[in-house]
């Protein structure tokens, strides 16, 4: 049975650069797993025709042959008469193949375990049970002690903030999605950072939005001519940019930098869509940043965050801050998409909001020892790696020096260590120079996972592997 259809223009896109190794049909395929591991290509969908996609990619009819013959012999996709290549629904053995009583270790969402005292907090909160469910049980605004709280922290960090320019939303996730379909018409051009978080890229694709990248480099930041030039000449109608502790580079925007896009925005009438959601995850020391609509204004500036981070991903709480006529007409436009956040998820959050101190020192501990183990076992293992000196965030953006990424997350994946590869967090194209590390586990856990990438990191420098003749079956997954 067929879902649904890929046309070569659309997979052509999904693609992006992906001829980065030879043999080129082994990179194509490479390419076409990693859609579907993350899910970009669902299953059941058609693939285009050889003859089809040879044309738009330019590349020979048996190249593509090639490809979908490794990926058959993979388990990714099957031949149906009538319907061509269709991909499979994944199994088990797709996730990564673990070798004895190892567990696989998943470091896809850089999202950590619950904050130890959330249980605690669910009781409490339970324990309050017959005042939650005498109200409506959803509120399309949010709960106003949970919206006089989060108000209450943005003035703390020297943003004055009124509960009434604040909207809680189902985590940041669904605040993104909101502001996309609010604010982008199919055609307008959205600039975002390149490497940027994936899922916004992908809200604002949805809504037909042309995306434009501008280059966040380790150690260099934000490329202040290039986002110039870029504003100026595209005239986006927002811009959505991570400025404290920006995933997955780790890097944070000078206050110079601040001000000059803030200006270059206002200039062209983009709104400016700020993530705060790794803001204050400092892993050297706590540290709760002066928000961006502070020191660059705050006209025009929607911020968002959640508790996902810093507490857990299953709380899901996020919120927005703007004027109030921009709250105003999120409110009116949400209950397209959903009619509010549950009461009971609110009520933990209120409860959350007075330990955030406790919370972020304990995240601070936590992550500062995964990365300093991560560090230590790479630049020992794997000293031509470019292992990056970050202050804060979730993860490491290492520098591979060759562009292997696709490659070397397929054979991490086969010994039981599941990552995201570095075109996953592109935009138009790139980053196969790098992948994201995450330091969000326990360091015990992070340094079994090192010890994976660096093996895995062996097996794609062997030239066993070059061909993917040589390899097993089970090893191209």
């Amino acid at each position: 049975m067929v879902d649904s259809r890929l046309s070569a223009r659309a997979l052509d896109a999904l693609l992006g650069l992906w001829r980065t190794r030879e043999p080129a049909y082994e990179a194509l395929a490479d390419a076409i797993r990693l859609l579907c591991l993350d899910n970009r290509i669902a299953p059941r969908t058609a693939l285009p025709a050889e003859r089809e996609l040879a044309v738009r990619l330019g590349v020979s009819r048996t190249t593509v042959a090639a490809a979908y013959r490794s990926l058959r012999a993979s388990g990714h996709i099957e031949s149906i008469r009538g319907s061509g290549s269709i991909t499979r629904p994944l199994g088990r053995r797709d996730l990564g193949r673990v070798t004895g009583d190892e567990q696989s270790i998943d470091l896809q969402q850089a999202s950590p375990a619950a904050w130890p005292g959330l249980a605690a907090v669910y009781a409490d909160a339970a324990a309050d049970a017959p005042s939650i469910v005498a109200r409506a049980g959803y509120d399309v605004l949010g709960r106003r002690g949970l919206r006089e709280a989060i108000a209450q922290r943005y003035t703390a960090r020297g943003l004055p903030t009124d509960p009434t320019q604040i909207m809680v939303t189902n985590g940041a996730q669904s605040a993104i999605s909101l502001l996309a379909s609010l604010l982008v018409a199919r055609g307008d051009r959205v600039l975002l950072e390149t490497p940027t978080y994936p899922h916004a890229a992908e809200a604002f694709a949805r809504q037909g939005a042309r995306l434009v990248g501008v280059p966040v480099t380790v150690g260099a930041g934000w490329d202040l001519e290039r986002a110039e030039h870029a504003i100026l000449r595209s005239r986006p109608s927002a811009l959505y940019l991570m400025p404290d502790f920006h995933n997955p580079t780790g890097e944070s925007m000078s206050v110079e930098a601040r001000a000059r896009i803030a200006d270059l925005a206002r200039s062209v009438g983009a709104l400016v869509i700020v993530d705060e959601t790794t803001a204050e995850l400092g892993v050297d020391r706590v540290i709760s940043p002066v928000p961006f609509a502070a020191s660059a204004g705050d006209d025009g500036v929607l911020t968002l965050g959640s508790l996902g981070k810093t507490v857990w991903g299953g709380v899901r709480i996020g919120w927005l801050r703007a004027d109030v006529d921009m709250i105003r007409r999120l409110t009116a436009a949400r209950p397209t998409s959903d009619l509010g956040t549950p009461e009971f998820e609110q009520a933990v959050a209120e409860r959350l909001m007075p330990a955030m101190p406790e919370i972020l020192a304990q995240r601070s501990e936590m992550f500062r020892a995964s990365r300093d183990v991560a560090v230590r076992v790479l630049r020992r293992e794997v000293p031509e790696w470019d292992i990056p000196d970050v202050a804060g965030g979730v993860a490491l953006w290492v520098g591979l020096g060759a562009p292997r990424s696709s490659a070397l997350t397929l054979a991490a994946r086969r010994r039981g260590l599941l990552l995201s590869a570095g075109p996953r967090f592109s935009v138009g194209g790139g980053h196969e120079r790098h992948i994201r590390v995450p330091f969000t586990a326990p360091a015990p856990v992070l340094e079994r996972a090192a010890g994976l990438l660096v093996a895995a990191w062996r097996d794609v420098a062997d030239a066993r592997f070059e061909t993917g003749e040589a390899a097993p079956l089970d090893a191209v997954v």
